[in-house]
C-alpha cells in the first residue's frame, strides 16, 4: 500500500510527477486514449471543483451558525447569574429560620419520644395479654404460618419477663397452645397424599417451633417418598396418552415434586447451620438426601423406559423422542439441585436404551421383510413352474417330434422363465436394498441436532451408534447369509431354481450391495470403519457373501444333477438288460436328460455369461470328434474286425481291463464334486459330471447281454452328440462316456458291440 502511494504515475499520491506521467502516457497510449484520459481528467477536476464549493458554502453555514450561538449563550449566562444570586440569598434566609424553629421546638420533641416510647410499650403489652386468645384463633383457622410468627414477635419478652407474675400465665398458656399446634402439624406431615409444598411448609413450621432436625429430616423424605410412590402410581395409569402427553405428567407432577423436596430439604437442613445437632449431620443429612433421591428417580425412570419400550416399534419415533428430549433437559436443569447424583446419566441411558430397541425392532422388521420377499420369490417360482409344466405338458409331443427341436426344447418358453427370473432377483435386491436404507435413515433422528442430548459426545453414545451399524446393518447381512444358506443345506426341500435366484443375490450383494449400505451408513453416522478395529470391515462381508453364493450354486448344481440322475438311476435299475431286444432307437430317458439339461442351459445361459469366470467359453468341437462314436477309429478296418474280441472296439482300445485301469491312472483326474464357477459353462459342466458318474456307477451294478451292451452303446454315443456343446471341454464327456461304456463292456456276458455306422444312424434317426 505505502509502494502504491509513493508511485509518480498516481495522481491521488504524495509523489505524483505530472512530466513523467504525461510522457509514460504518450509512450503507452494512442491517440484516442490520450484523449479519453484527457477527457475524464478535465471531469474529475470539475467535479473536485464543485465539491470543493460545496464543502466551502457548508462551513461557511456553520460557522455562522456557531457565531450566533455563541452570542446567544453570553447572553443566556448573564440571566442565569442573577437567578444564581438569588437563589444563594433564599436558601440563606431557609436555614436562618429552620434554625430558630428547631431552638423552639427541642423541649416538645424530648416530650414527644417519651410519650412515643410509652405508646409501644403499652401496645406490646396489650398485644401479649391478647396473645393466647389470638393463637387459639388462628389456630382453628389453620392459619398456622401466621400463629407461629405472632408467638415469635413476642417470644423474647415472654423469655425475658416471663418470671414475672403477670407474664408467666400468658407464656404458660402459649406454650400449651404451641405444643397442641405441634402436635397437628406432626399428625398432618406423617398423612400420606401430601402435596411436597405442603409438607414443606408443615416443615418450616415444625423446625421455628423447636422440632429435632434429624428426626424431622428423615420423616420428611420417608413422607415425600409416599407422595412419589403415588404420583408414579398415576403415572403408571396414563396407558392412554402419548408419549409427550405422559413426559409432561411426569414434569409436573413427580419431578416438580421431587425439586421442591429437594430444594426445600436444602434449605432446611443442609444451607444453614443447625447448633443442636451433631457436626456430622449435614454429613448424614446429605448421604440421606441422594439416596432418596437415587431411589426415586430410579424407579420414575424405570417407568419411563418401560413406557419408552412399549412406544418403540409401535408409535411416532419422532414424538417418543421429542418426549425424551424434554425429560433431558429437565433432568439437566435438576442436576444444579442435586450434583452428587448424575441425573444427565440416567435420562442418556433411556435414550441410549430407545436406541437400542428401536434398532431391534427394525431388525425383527428386516428379518420379516426378507421372509416375506423369500416366501413372495418361492411363490412365484412354483407358480411359474406350474404354468410351464402345464404348457410344456399340451406341447409336448409336438415338440418331441418337431425335426428342428431336437434337444432344448424342455423348456416350453424359456425366456420368458428367465426373465422373470432376472425380475425376482432384481426385486429381492433392490426391496432388500431399500427397505435397510430406509430403516437406517429411520434411526439418524437419533442424531438431530435440535435434541438437547448429543449421542456422539458420550462413550457411551458412540457405542450406541457403532451398535446401529453392528446389530442392524451387519446382523442382517450375516442374517441374510445365514438364511440363504439353510436353503442350500443338504436337508432343505428348496426348489432349485430358488437356490439358482438366491444365489445371484448374494453375488449382486458381493458386487455393489454390501458397499452400498456400508458406505451409507457409515456417511450418515459418521463412522470410520476402514480404520476401526471394532467395526466389520466391508470385505469381510463380502467374502461371506461370496461363499454363501457358492454354496448355493453347489447345492443348485447338485440338485439338478441328482434329478437327472434319479431318471438315469431308475432307468438303469427298472430294465432287465439280459433280455434286451436289439436296439432300434435312443432311450427316451436320454432323450429327457438332454432336454432337461437344455432347459437348464436355456435358464442359465439369461443369468450367466458364457465366459464367465475362470471356466472358459465353449469351444466349437471338431466335427469327427462330435459326430461320431469314440470307436469310430476303427471304421475304416474291415468288418471281421468287429467281431472279432470286445476289447478291440472298447473306448480305451486296450486289450485288458488291468491295461485300462493303469491308463486311467495316468490320465487327468476328473473332479465330479469340485466347486463350481459362476459361469454358465462351469455349472452345465458339474450337473452332467454327475449325471454321468451317477449312470457309471448304476452301470457297475448290472449285468447286460449283447444287446443290452449295444444299447448302452447307442445311449453314450446319443448323449456324446448331444452333450458336447454344454461344456467347455468335450474330452471330459469322451472321458465320462469311455469309462461307462468300457463298463458296461466288463460287464457284458457277451461283448459284441454295434457297428459305428449303425450307431450314428439310431442317433441321427432319434
Amino acid at each position: 500500500m505505502g509502494e502504491k502511494s509513493a508511485s509518480p504515475y498516481d495522481m491521488d499520491g504524495p509523489s505524483f510527477d505530472a512530466d513523467r506521467y504525461l510522457q509514460k502516457l504518450l509512450k503507452e497510449c494512442s491517440l484516442k486514449q490520450i484523449m479519453d484520459t484527457e477527457a475524464a481528467i478535465v471531469r474529475q477536476t470539475q467535479t473536485l471543483h464543485s465539491d470543493m464549493q460545496t464543502l466551502v458554502y457548508e462551513n461557511y453555514n456553520k460557522f455562522i451558525s456557531a457565531t450566533d450561538t455563541i452570542r446567544k449563550m453570553k447572553t443566556d449566562f448573564k440571566s442565569m447569574e442573577t437567578e444564581m444570586n438569588l437563589l444563594m440569598g433564599n436558601m440563606q434566609t431557609i436555614t436562618d429560620h429552620s434554625e430558630r424553629i428547631t431552638d423552639t421546638l427541642q423541649e416538645t420533641r424530648s416530650q414527644l419520644t417519651r410519650l412515643s416510647g410509652k405508646h409501644q410499650l403499652l401496645k406490646k403489652l396489650q398485644f401479649l395479654s391478647s396473645l393466647p386468645s389470638k393463637l387459639k384463633t388462628l389456630i382453628e383457622e389453620e392459619n398456622y404460618q401466621q400463629a407461629v410468627q405472632e408467638y415469635g414477635h413476642a417470644q423474647k419478652v415472654l423469655h425475658q419477663y416471663g418470671q414475672q407474675p403477670s407474664f408467666r400465665g400468658i407464656q404458660e398458656d402459649c406454650i400449651k397452645i404451641l405444643d397442641e399446634l405441634r402436635a397437628r402439624l406432626k399428625r398432618e406431615f406423617r398423612e400420606t397424599g401430601k402435596p411436597a409444598q405442603t409438607l414443606t411448609e408443615i416443615g418450616e413450621l415444625l423446625l421455628q417451633l423447636g422440632e429435632r432436625p434429624s428426626t424431622l429430616a428423615k420423616e420428611m423424605l420417608e413422607c415425600a417418598s409416599k407422595r412419589l410412590h403415588e404420583q408414579i402410581v398415576v403415572l403408571q395409569d396414563q396407558t392412554d396418552r402419548d408419549m409427550i402427553e405422559f413426559i409432561d405428567l411426569g414434569i409436573d407432577g413427580f419431578l416438580k415434586d421431587l425439586t421442591l423436596v429437594i430444594s426445600s430439604y436444602n434449605d432446611m437442613f443442609l444451607t444453614k447451620h443447625l447448633e443442636q445437632e451433631a457436626d456430622n449431620f449435614e454429613q448424614i443429612a446429605r448421604l440421606d438426601l441422594n439416596e432418596f433421591v437415587n431411589r426415586n428417580v430410579d424407579e420414575y425412570l424405570a417407568l419411563v423406559q418401560d413406557r419408552a419400550e412399549i412406544e418403540i416399534g409401535h408409535g411416532d419415533s419422532q414424538i417418543i423422542l421429542r418426549g425424551l428430549d424434554r425429560l433431558h433437559r429437565r433432568m439437566t436443569a435438576m442436576k444444579t439441585l442435586c450434583r452428587s447424583v448424575d441425573m444427565t446419566r440416567s435420562g442418556l441411558d433411556i435414550i441410549v436404551n430407545a436406541a437400542q430397541q428401536l434398532c431391534q425392532t427394525h431388525m425383527k422388521s428386516l428379518k420379516d421383510h426378507f421372509n416375506d420377499s423369500l416366501s413372495s420369490v418361492r411363490l412365484a417360482l412354483v407358480s411359474s413352474s406350474s404354468t410351464s409344466a402345464t404348457t410344456g405338458s399340451s406341447s409336448g409331443v409336438s415338440s418331441q417330434t418337431s425335426a428342428s427341436g431336437g434337444p432344448g426344447t424342455g423348456s416350453s418358453n424359456p425366456n420368458n422363465a428367465t426373465g422373470s427370473l432376472r425380475e425376482l432377483i432384481a426385486n429381492l435386491y433392490i426391496s432388500t436394498i431399500e427397505k435397510v436404507k430406509g430403516l437406517m435413515q429411520d434411526l439418524l433422528i437419533f442424531l438431530q441436532p435440535e435434541w438437547s442430548f448429543n449421542l456422539k459426545g458420550d462413550p457411551k453414545g458412540i457405542q450406541c451408534i457403532e451398535g446401529i451399524r453392528e446389530n442392524l446393518l451387519v446382523a442382517f447381512l450375516r442374517h441374510f447369509c445365514s438364511t440363504v444358506n439353510g436353503y442350500g443345506s443338504v436337508s432343505s426341500t428348496a426348489p432349485p431354481t430358488l437356490l439358482l435366484v438366491l444365489s445371484k443375490v448374494c453375488l449382486e450383494m458381493e458386487r455393489a450391495g454390501v458397499h452400498t449400505l456400508t458406505s451409507l451408513v457409515d456417511e450418515l453416522y459418521q463412522l470410520d470403519s476402514e480404520r476401526s478395529v471394532t467395526l466389520v470391515h466391508e470385505t469381510e462381508l463380502c467374502h461371506e457373501m461370496r461363499d454363501s453364493a457358492q454354496l448355493l450354486l453347489d447345492s443348485y448344481v447338485r440338485l439338478q444333477g441328482l434329478n437327472l440322475s434319479q431318471m438315469l438311476r431308475k432307468s438303469v435299475e427298472t430294465r432287465d438288460w439280459l433280455n434286451c431286444l436289439e436296439p432300434r432307437s435312443v432311450r427316451a430317458v436320454m432323450k429327457r436328460v438332454v432336454e432337461e439339461t437344455a432347459a437348464i442351459d436355456a435358464v442359465l445361459g439369461e443369468l450367466y455369461d458364457s465366459a464367465g469366470g475362470t471356466g472358459g467359453a465353449r469351444t466349437a468341437a471338431s466335427s469327427d470328434s462330435s459326430r461320431k462314436t469314440h470307436f469310430s477309429i476303427a471304421a475304416s478296418k474291415q468288418s471281421q474286425q468287429y467281431r472279432s474280441t470286445w476289447s478291440t472296439y472298447t473306448p480305451s482300445q486296450l486289450d485288458s481291463s488291468f491295461v485300462s485301469n493303469i491308463q486311467r491312472l495316468f490320465s487327468e483326474k476328473i473332479e465330479i464334486f469340485a466347486p463350481v464357477e459362476f459361469s454358465k459353462v462351469s455349472i452345465i459342466t458339474g450337473i452332467i459330471k454327475l449325471c454321468l458318474k451317477t449312470l457309471l456307477e448304476c452301470l457297475r451294478l448290472r449285468t447286460f447281454s449283447r444287446y443290452g451292451l449295444q444299447q448302452i452303446q447307442v445311449d453314450t454315443h446319443y448323449l456324446q452328440i448331444n452333450l458336447w456343446r454344454f461344456v467347455n471341454d468335450e474330452n471330459l464327456i469322451h472321458v465320462l462316456l469311455d469309462e461307462i461304456l468300457g463298463s458296461a463292456v466288463l460287464r457284458c456276458l457277451e461283448p459284441i458291440l454295434m457297428e459305428p455306422n449303425a450307431v450314428e444312424i439310431i442317433c441321427e434317426r432319434n
